[in-house]
């Protein structure tokens, strides 16, 4: 049988992509020039990506894209991303003790970057080890991520908004894709202003903050940097405490606006336009925040109480009101949406609120947001059909339709959310067991919730896991082959799995 799919042409969309990513080194390299440190390995970096985006490019032939040249196109343009953002990490560290000098770690740290992952393999975060520059690459490239790399060429290029709409539905988080305007175009800039507003005002804050004397070492560069991974729900951060480096005060600040991140942001257009009745009649919307209330309110219980270990131990100081509601908000927000942030080294809490904190990471944020995992929308649609399938059996002769917020949901749509999660949760079991199968073959220690732990916050774009993967631990020790494997669950579970499986088969490539 022949192939169908012009190849070529995804290679050269994705040499563009690649290409105007050396616009986004600029701002390491501004870093370099005002911080000193690693100018060089940034003008390396913008030559070799100029180059090599540029190369790639030369194999247009069609200005169109198909179905399926959309679908390559997208997972071979965050792939391509994730390598190229590899290069400063591997160039600044070459003939040094950093970890990142090897190509799998670099390779590794840029694909947890672009997929707002926020697992790291580095084991010393400090400006005594990398420079200022090289850390805010770290921090981009999750802001990058965080609306989606597709959205944005959709946004700022004539080319991409032809085939802007299957574009951006082969990457957007979610089961449907929600225009906002007539032009796609036009949509994708409404949500990159909406993300880049967000993104500013909470540097603005953190700012204002710092110079009110209520965050002293919240400067501008740490604001800046934590605004880079706070709104794609990110995680990184250039301080090895991560935001309990900070005051509770700015703790507090956070909190909100890792909410704002997992929240549609298709609803804020409604707010734009005055419609707050609608806004708050978002049936996914009240189902994420009522979740965020509840496990907040179980786990406050747990810390207050003292189901977790004390201060020395875990940063919860049992009995202490505002310090048990803080970290048991703070923890929850962080990982039900993926962002991956800390206050407090859960990873030493007890049983009970360590397994409350799992279960959140399976959750995920909302459609249309930058949070990762299955998405509260997926869940609310499976356990509606779960009713109904009960309701049916019951009563075989009913038809029962599926309504999420007084609409029905289309039995397609129904079919494909459960196909996502049934191949999610299969995924992630099989790669739990690969990942302890390959700590055994050499030896390395890892109980089952850290393997558990390890495979659900890398296709889920988490972050932390339990025991050495904990919000302070590195993935540094695991072989090459088990960061190999994790890097391949970040970059399909970024793309929500369908997308990179798909290109897989033999039937995308036949007639």
């Amino acid at each position: 049988m022949s192939v169908r799919v012009n190849w070529r042409q995804s290679i050269a969309f994705t040499g563009t992509v690649i290409k105007y990513l050396a616009v986004a080194m600029l701002v390491p390299l501004a870093i370099g020039l005002l911080y000193g440190g690693d100018i060089v390995v940034f003008l390396l970096s913008i030559g070799i990506t100029v180059i090599i985006g540029a190369g790639l490019e030369r194999l247009h032939d069609d200005p169109q894209l198909g179905a399926r040249e959309a679908l390559l196109f997208v997972a071979l343009a965050w792939g391509g991303v994730a390598v190229i953002g590899a290069i400063p990490y591997i160039v600044a560290g070459y003939g040094t003790e950093s970890a990142l000098r090897y190509p799998i770690n670099a390779l590794f740290e840029s694909m947890s970057g672009f997929t707002t992952t926020g697992a790291t393999v580095t084991a010393e975060i400090s400006f005594e080890q990398h420079s200022h520059a090289l850390l805010m690459w770290r921090q981009l490239t999750q802001w990058l991520g965080g609306m989606g790399i597709i959205v944005l060429m959709v946004a700022i290029l004539p080319e991409a908004a032809v085939n802007g709409a299957q574009l951006i539905e082969s990457e957007a988080p979610g089961p449907e894709l929600q225009k906002l305007t007539p032009k796609i175009a036009e949509t994708a800039r409404l949500l990159w202003l909406f993300y880049l507003g967000f993104t500013v005002l909470y540097v603005g804050i953190l700012i204002g903050l710092h110079y009110a004397g209520m965050a002293p070492n919240m400067d501008v560069y740490n604001a800046v940097a934590h605004g880079f991974t706070t709104l794609p729900t990110g995680g990184f951060s250039p301080q090895a405490d991560s935001i309990a480096a900070f005051s509770p005060v700015v703790q507090w600040v956070v909190i909100p606006f890792m909410l704002i991140a997992g929240m549609n942001f298709a609803l804020f257009y409604l707010l734009m336009q005055d419609n707050y009745a609608e806004f708050l009649r978002d049936r996914e919307l009240q189902a994420y925040l009522g979740a965020n209330a509840g496990l907040v309110v179980v786990l406050w219980g747990f810390l207050f109480t003292g189901s977790a270990p004390a201060l020395e131990l875990g940063g919860v100081t049992q009995g202490a009101l505002e310090n048990s509601l803080r970290q048991a908000t703070f923890q929850v927000a962080s990982l039900l949406n993926s962002t991956g942030y800390a206050t407090s080294d859960f990873a030493q809490w007890g049983t009970t609120s360590q397994g409350l904190l799992l279960f959140a990471m399976f959750i995920g944020g909302s459609a249309g947001s930058t949070g990762g995992g299955v998405k509260i929308v997926r869940w609310l649609v499976v356990i509606k059909g779960i009713r109904r399938q009960l309701f049916t059996t019951a009563h075989p002769d009913a038809i029962k339709p599926v309504r999420l917020g007084g609409h029905v949901v289309d039995e397609d749509v129904i079919s494909a959310i459960y196909g996502f999660t049934l191949l999610y949760l299969l995924t992630f079991g099989v790669a739990t067991v690969l990942l302890l199968l390959d700590a055994g073959r050499v030896g390395l220690e890892m109980t089952i919730l850290e393997a558990i732990s390890a495979s659900l916050a890398t296709i889920g774009n988490i972050g932390p896991g339990f025991g050495f993967l904990g919000p302070f631990g590195s993935y540094l020790e695991f072989p090459a082959t088990s960061k190999l494997l994790m890097i391949l669950l970040m970059w399909i579970g970024r793309l929500e799995i369908i997308p990179v499986f798909v290109i897989f088969t033999g039937a995308f490539w036949n007639e």
